[in-house]
């Protein structure tokens, strides 16, 4: 049987990414890294009571995503990340050391910040578009539900399955 190594989080942003040469930069080829921190929100019952448990997470975002995402990973914004684990090891002074992060495959943005401000002035918005702004296309005044084959009450009662 195959191994599985797969992680999926949705949790809030901790802090801003760029906010020091850490949390975002290139590697030696080239390639944008950013290093955020997830923190995790779980709920569970103690006897009669619930309790809220905060974990944290640091995941590692790399490449074309990174750099893409990089104006819009503010803190407290709620983000969704599917990836892997992923353990470094290293040793200092004589002492073994290790740490368990995750690697991101994918990333979407999902809420705002959790102080219910705009995530970022260069974000996008978009408007509905205003009727009187109507543009005369041809679909849009020559709609009636009767073009796309009738009412929807033309079924027979029995159907054979």
């Amino acid at each position: 049987m195959a191994d599985v190594n797969h992680v999926i989080l949705i949790g809030h942003l901790t802090k801003d990414i760029g906010s020091d040469e850490r949390s975002f930069g290139y590697a030696s080829n080239g390639q944008a890294r950013a290093n955020v921190s997830l923190a995790v929100n779980r709920n569970r019952k103690n006897g009669d009571q619930w309790i809220e448990e905060t974990s944290y997470f640091d995941i590692t975002i790399w490449g074309k995503t990174a750099e893409n995402l990089k104006p819009y990973l503010t803190k407290g914004k709620q983000i969704a990340v599917d990836g892997y684990l992923k353990q470094d090891r290293w040793e200092k002074d004589g002492q073994k050391f290790s740490k368990v992060g995750i690697v991101a495959n994918t990333v979407q943005l999902l809420g705002g910040k959790s102080d219910g401000n705009s995530s970022s002035g260069n974000a996008p918005r978009f408007q509905p578009r205003n009727d009187s702004a109507k543009t005369n296309s041809s679909y849009s005044d020559n709609y009636s539900p009767d073009s796309f084959g009738g009412t929807g009450n033309d079924f027979p009662e029995d159907i054979p399955f």
